[in-house]
């Protein structure tokens, strides 16, 4: 039974990274490419890892500290690294696409002649 949950999750995580991979392709501008790009590949690293984790419990009784660390790894770096991308795609002046809602971001970093406020 233990198996075909550590299964389950490894078919989740491909169907996540297909989700993921979709989501590239189709997204308009490099903030929702980002944005599909951590969130769905994310959970599909971290669910694979599981069921590799999973099912090595099950069946050699064994505890793998790599699986464990590259879990926490991936969960704290892929989510940040999307962030600072966007964030730096953002600074440099990379347009929203036609598509995107407002931008809630400009009031805070431009002033009204459309100058930098502060050099972060």
């Amino acid at each position: 039974m233990v198996e075909l949950i550590a299964a389950l999750l490894i078919l989740f995580a491909s169907i996540m990274s297909v989700i993921s991979a979709f989501g590239i392709i189709r997204m308009p501008d490099v903030y929702t490419r980002s944005h599909a790009a951590t969130k769905s590949s994310t959970l599909a690293v971290l669910l694979a890892l599981t069921g590799a984790f999973i099912y090595l419990i099950a069946s050699t009784n064994y505890v793998s500290i790599r699986l464990l660390l590259g879990i926490i790894f991936v969960f704290l770096t892929a989510p940040v690294a999307g962030h600072l991308i966007t964030r730096a795609a953002y600074r440099s002046g990379v347009p929203l696409s036609e598509q995107s809602g407002d931008d809630a971001l400009y009031e805070q970093i431009f002033d009204e002649k459309g100058k930098k406020r502060i050099e972060q």
